[in-house]
């Protein structure tokens, strides 16, 4: 059956040359995209066979190795000198130099300076050899289309620039740029190794719904959704929180997931309405536990994955070094604006009133612990440079923190920043079910559509008794940003979230 190719001729000139090209291999009865290629050496282990195949041989030996290969990747320069042609092809493990000549191949060597563009994946056997400059090239012996590409490159390919079009076509930033395939890669190992330190520690690796009937375990406002079978709301998770404490309720006393949650918020450098969140949930342990558990977890993981736990972050040298300083949240606020928050306490206004006459955005009838929240965010975290642990929080943003049983306006809950960006939350979890339902219920009387929702089975969990815990949240994706020296967090998603295109 003849295709339709209108649509892609739209595309322009250049298109519409390769889909000539495309339609000379079906002339020749040749697949443009075959079910299978053979490829039996990446780029990187051809280069190393035929290093080590050197070093093998007799010192001061003038033979040359006899090394065959089979490697494939994408055109990405070719230089056409007549009847020769130098090129180069990339694959996941870097690049190798192919050499190929007419009076080897024949009609076929045409075929390749006709048909062929940069971008086409292309399989090549030969034999290796070392050039006159010392890099280690393939002389091809036969070659193969693995797959035509009917684009264009970007025009500067070698350092894609756009954040639009790096963003929104993320293919085209991972063909262009090597130092963000480099970034996804780091990113991956620094879960792997997030998953490894914790295995290590002892904990459950565990799954629980991202479609949850009631949202809770943080103060955000959720995505809703419907379920048409059982006609009900559901939303997507902004934390894993309750159903992870609910596990040590049922006895697993170590436990981690690491999940993406879903937050109806802004955008922002350090905000995605999606993101990557680690929480891990530790019986008989207190919010003390979990700052020692998130320092040596992250230098743990700066060390595997980066050979050292001193790294820079826009151009900052960060210590990831245990252990971290420790600073009051009130005595922060005090050594930065001067203010003393449990002056006026229980009395709002005069706290908000300086927060007013500082021009901080806060609402009308706020309550003690957000205009707190707001000073810290405003004038302490973006002080911070080498990671700090901010604890003693005020009670009524930490609904499910455990009261410090030195000062009932405060809990037993920590926040981590580095970078002047927050990386952790974590707290000595609230197991009396009387004080928690009762924390839910002023949570009902806030006006605010981030307060915290009443989860009645949750509350019936804890009824069945839940020992002293530690639970600790760690943005996956704020570490990524730190450990690789980005600015912005939609350099360390894959394909973060863009306002529509008109």
């Amino acid at each position: 059956m003849e295709q339709d190719l209108s649509y892609f001729r739209e595309f322009g000139e250049q298109i519409e040359q390769r889909l000539d090209k495309l339609q000379h291999f079906a002339e020749r009865e040749q697949a443009p995209y075959p079910p299978r290629i053979i490829r039996n050496h990446t780029a990187a282990a051809a280069i190393t066979l035929y290093d080590e195949a050197e070093a093998a041989l007799p010192e001061g030996s003038e033979d040359k190795p006899e090394v065959t290969v089979q490697v494939a990747g994408r055109l990405v320069a070719i230089r056409i000198m007549g009847k020769s042609t130098f090129a180069h092809i990339e694959d996941g493990t870097g690049r190798i130099q192919i050499y190929l000549r007419k009076n080897d191949l024949g009609d076929s060597y045409d075929i390749f300076k006709k048909d062929f563009d940069l971008g086409d994946f292309i399989a090549v056997q030969g034999h290796l050899f070392r050039t006159r400059t010392g890099e280690v090239t393939v002389h091809a012996d036969a070659f193969q289309l693995a797959s035509k590409a009917l684009h264009p490159l970007p025009e500067k390919w070698h350092g894609l620039t756009d954040v639009e079009i790096r963003y929104r076509r993320r293919y085209l930033d991972l063909i262009s740029n090597a130092e963000v395939r480099d970034i996804f890669r780091k990113r991956s190992q620094i879960i792997t190794a997030m998953r490894k330190f914790l295995d290590n520690q002892g904990f459950l690796e565990v799954e629980t719904p991202s479609l949850q009937p009631i949202y809770g375990g943080a103060m955000a406002r959720p995505f809703t959704t419907h379920h048409n079978a059982l006609d009900m709301e559901l939303y997507l998770r902004i934390s894993d929180e309750l159903y992870l404490k609910r596990l040590i309720v049922g006895g697993l006393d170590k436990v981690y997931e690491i999940c993406k949650d879903f937050r109806n918020e802004g955008i922002s450098t350090k905000h995605n309405p999606e993101f990557t969140m680690m929480e891990c949930y530790w019986a008989y342990a207190d919010y003390e536990d979990m700052m020692r558990l998130t320092e040596n977890m992250i230098a743990s993981i700066a060390q595997e994955v980066l050979g050292t736990t001193t790294v820079t972050f826009n151009g900052q040298e960060v210590d990831l070094a245990p252990p971290w300083r420790r600073l009051n949240l009130a005595e922060g606020i005090k050594e930065q604006t001067g203010i003393d928050i449990f002056a006026s306490y229980p009395d709002v206004k005069a706290l908000w009133d300086e927060c007013q006459s500082r021009n901080l955005k806060v609402t009308p009838q706020p309550s003690w612990g957000k205009l707190v929240d707001e000073l810290l965010g405003e004038y302490v975290e973006p002080t911070i440079v080498n990671p700090t642990f901010i604890h003693t929080f005020p009670l009524d943003i930490s609904p499910l923190a455990k009261q410090s049983p030195d000062d009932p306006r405060v809990v037993e809950r920590f926040e981590a920043f580095a970078v002047g960006m927050e990386i952790g939350n974590a707290y000595s979890e609230l197991n009396d079910p009387v004080a928690q339902r009762q924390r839910f219920l002023e949570q009902q009387q806030i006006a605010d559509d981030e307060s915290h929702a009443m989860d009645d089975d949750y509350v019936r969990a804890l009824m069945q008794g839940m020992p002293p815990t530690g639970g600790l949240g760690i943005g996956v994706d704020r570490i990524v940003m730190l450990l690789t020296d980005q600015q912005s967090i939609r350099e360390v998603i894959l394909f973060p979230h863009m306002r529509a295109k008109e």
